[in-house]
């Protein structure tokens, strides 16, 4: 089969011919048809921390059809359509059960997607309903993601939150946010070119960072926020956060960073912020990702700006290190 290979850190992906992946007993074989590129894939190849082993394919956006079924799998059959939620964990343990498999003890991040056939354990598997595209439910992962952090900061009806960011994690955080019930939702970027994208999942608005951003937030929100999510993962967004945010108000930290950062912590503290991390999502929000897939013009299917080969993975992964147009490119691994 065709996939795209990891090399070595700071060296592009590059196209190899591999050996047909076989599923053990609890697993299933998938047909991929789409794959969306995440911008931990971007952090994955570039910094030591994700400890990324030479050889290895990524792609945990993924959805597609079952050929094979190992012969303890339940529930999944060949021939469904499914997502894959790529939170592998042994399916046994309490955490697993209770659909939490992020925190078992077994737990790997599972890649895979950037080929033409991978393989899943079938407890990983959302067979889609009818009304739900086997294309579009690759944006499943990330908006559970999203959907994740929008509970993690309890968010109530009438909210006024702004998003740092307009990423795909950020637009789906505007978007779960307002389908919750937020009266508000300001996006904040240093360009706009995601401007349209905002506005059609939910935003109200989206500011452009030009200096002016600690007078225009409140004007726009008609008050200092009540949650804020960090959206970014560079250093410096969780103090500028810090200082957005309403007294007793909640900060959430979606963005990946894996150097340094600081913040004075007296800036928390006097204002008693509520600061919250959020990482991966419940079995129940992948659901939920789904189900809002439901059918052709479901608002999330904005997100998704082009679709490319494997062959023009590697073009189109190094083109989104630098913000433009592009939102959620996603990868047909069997597209000539």
């Amino acid at each position: 089969m065709q996939a795209i290979v990891f090399k070595a850190l700071k060296q592009p992906m590059q196209l190899h011919t591999l050996p047909m992946p076989v599923p053990r007993a609890d697993e299933v074989l998938i047909e991929v048809c789409r794959c969306g590129i995440c911008g931990s894939d971007l952090h994955m190849t570039q910094e030591p921390a994700f400890g990324l082993a030479p050889g290895s394919v990524l792609g945990h956006e993924y959805s597609g059809r079952v050929v094979e079924c190992g012969d303890q799998v339940q529930g999944v059959r060949v021939g469904d359509h499914v997502a894959v939620a790529p939170l592998r964990g042994c399916g046994h343990c309490p955490e697993c059960q209770r659909g939490r498999p992020a925190w078992c003890a077994g737990f790997s991040l599972q890649g895979g997607g950037f080929a033409q056939w991978a393989t899943a354990r079938w407890h990983q598997c959302v067979v889609l309903p009818a009304s739900v595209g086997v294309a579009d439910s690759a944006l499943a992962e990330p908006l559970a993601v999203a959907l994740h952090g929008v509970m993690r900061a309890q968010l109530r009806p009438g909210a006024k939150v702004l998003v740092l960011g307009a990423g795909a994690i950020g637009l789906a955080v505007a978007f779960w946010a307002r389908r919750l019930g937020a009266a508000q939702v300001a996006v904040t970027d240093l360009g706009d070119w995601q401007r349209e994208r905002a506005l059609q999942l939910g935003a109200s608005a989206l500011l452009v960072d030009d200096g002016s951003l600690h007078r225009r937030i409140p004007e726009q929100l008609g008050g200092p926020p009540d949650i804020v999510f960090e959206c970014v993962g560079r250093p410096g967004l969780i103090a500028q956060a810090l200082e957005h945010v309403r007294p007793r108000g909640t900060v959430v930290v979606l963005g990946l960073c894996t150097v340094a950062d600081s913040f004075v912590p007296f800036r928390a503290v006097s204002k008693e912020v509520n600061l919250v991390t959020s990482a991966f999502f419940e079995r129940d929000e992948f659901r939920a990702a789904v189900d809002v897939l439901e059918g052709p013009g479901a608002a999330p299917l904005a997100l998704v700006s082009s679709t490319v080969s494997l062959a023009q993975l590697p073009q189109a992964f190094d083109a989104l290190r630098q913000r433009t147009h592009h939102c959620k490119v996603m990868v047909a691994p069997h597209q000539p």
